[in-house]
């Protein structure tokens, strides 16, 4: 039995090596996208941009071309303001035919017809600048207090009243008409009970418990007035002559020590 032997084939050619096979499809892709890509910039500019030009967007369709706005000729924005001599001006309007109103004037006001003050503070005003100075009040300057009015008068040396205002004078006879003389002045005083306190306090007598004299309404120890304003004219003190605060300074600028105060009755 004869055994074959298979001998090596050796070529020095250069096909001998196996070949490997090229691969085209990167080619094809290549091409295929280039064709897509011009294709694509070819229906954009045929068709996309006459569609969303500035005329497109602005100017209606079908409508005149505005200023520098021209289908055939680039777009325009803003759209320049027609000329002074293009623009539309309105007819003149037509005269008013009547008679010609002349501007509205108003009527004179006649002092009659002006604004007055209330019955109520007209009285109260009137009574206070021209309440006269009781009789026998004496001469010279003097405060004077009457205690049936329940008013007070200050009045100059030459008899003029310089102030009168109404008061609240004792509710209890411990007071007398007479002349007495002002002999002690306190800033700040406390009642003989110790349950209020006063201001601008001006003496002028004594009575049976303490001084009689011309003060502010007096406020009790939570601070509230004894009285309002209001009820000043009405006696409703112990013996002391109570005072709007106003009043009472003015009083206690116009009566130093020595003072005249004649109380009538």
């Amino acid at each position: 039995m004869t055994v074959r032997r298979d001998r090596s084939v050796t070529s020095s050619g250069r096909h001998s090596a196996r070949r490997r096979p090229r691969r085209h499809w990167p080619r094809w892709t290549a091409a295929i996208l280039a064709g897509g890509m011009a294709a694509t910039v070819f229906a954009l500019h045929e068709d996309l941009v006459p569609e969303i030009g500035i005329d497109a967007l602005v100017k209606p369709a079908g409508a005149a071309p505005v200023g520098g706005f021209d289908a055939a000729g680039p777009a325009v924005y803003p759209p320049a303001a027609p000329s002074v001599g293009d623009a539309q001006v309105a007819p003149p309007a037509a005269p008013v035919q009547g008679p010609v109103q002349g501007p509205t004037v108003p009527p004179s006001v006649s002092p009659s017809s002006q604004t007055t003050p209330t019955p109520g503070a007209t009285a109260t005003s009137a009574r206070a600048s021209q309440a006269p100075l009781p009789a026998r009040s004496g001469k010279g300057r003097r405060i004077v207090f009457s205690m049936s009015e329940q008013r007070v008068w200050l009045v100059r040396k030459d008899g003029r009243t310089a102030r009168t205002y109404e008061v609240s004078g004792s509710k209890l006879d411990n007071l007398g008409p007479g002349r007495y003389e002002v002999y002690s002045r306190s800033r700040h005083a406390t009642s003989y009970d110790l349950g209020s306190t006063m201001e601008y306090f001006v003496r002028f007598t004594r009575g049976v418990n303490a001084p009689i004299g011309f003060h502010t309404i007096p406020v009790d120890g939570d601070g509230r007035p004894v009285q309002t304003r209001k009820q000043l004219g009405t006696p409703l003190s112990s013996g002391c002559v109570r005072q709007h605060r106003p009043d009472a300074i003015a009083l206690w600028e116009f009566a130093p020590v020595g003072t005249v105060v004649v109380v009538v009755a």
